[in-house]
């Protein structure tokens, strides 16, 4: 009897075929990409994480650059604003220093004489006195004309003070003297007070706000 032969068997042979053995671990593998698994998933919480962070941190400061420099800007407006205000008076003439003609475009008389005494108190200079020259003569539909050179903008706004809805005109006129032509619906000048106050935000404007208060 062959040693292979287990007892009881009768003497008969037998043997073993095949590759196949039973096994008594379970295989290591499935643990393995298990545990891969869990390791990928905890890498990209991870990951996420940062970079949230990452935008928060550099989001807050681009917020806070973009804040700054927005300031800025509105500070350099004020400043630019104010120079420019400040300037602008300066240019501005007294009215002493403005010679006026005074032309009557109406049928009424007495009108081009009374105003130029009234400006003249309010310390302009006074020129001609008379009846509009014909190209203006009863055309003037308003309260009046304000004439002057090309180059005469400022000392213009100046005497608009003096006349609430005139309309101001240039020409080609060689001197610097100006023309206040008395229109149809002329009544009066404005009031004394009403110019000075006029005359007085064109010489001296309000300053622009503190750049701390400035709005943007």
């Amino acid at each position: 009897m062959s040693m292979l032969t287990p007892p009881g068997m009768g003497g008969r042979k037998y043997r073993i075929t095949g590759d196949r053995y039973p096994r008594m671990r379970r295989p290591r593998h499935r643990r393995r990409i298990v545990l891969t698994l869990v390791a990928a998933a905890c890498a990209l919480g991870l990951a996420g994480w940062g970079t949230l962070q990452l935008i928060d941190v550099f989001g807050g400061r681009a917020g806070t650059a973009h804040a700054a420099q927005d300031k800025q800007h509105c500070q350099d407006g004020a400043k630019t604003e104010a120079a420019q205000a400040k300037t602008a008076a300066r240019k501005l003439p007294a009215p002493g220093t403005l010679t006026v003609n005074v032309f009557n475009a109406t049928p009424r008389s007495g009108l081009a004489k009374r105003t130029a005494d009234e400006l003249q108190k309010r310390g302009f200079k006074i020129g001609k006195v008379g009846n509009a020259p014909a190209a203006y003569d009863k055309k003037i539909k308003g309260a009046g004309m304000l004439l002057g050179p090309r180059a005469a903008d400022g000392p213009l706004k100046v005497l608009a003070t003096q006349l609430a809805g005139a309309q101001q005109k240039t020409d080609d006129r060689k001197g610097a003297e100006l023309d206040l032509i008395i229109g149809d619906t002329f009544k009066a000048l404005a009031t004394q007070q009403a110019a000075t106050k006029s005359l007085s935000a064109l010489t001296h404007p309000s300053p622009a706000p503190a750049a701390g208060d400035a709005k943007c």
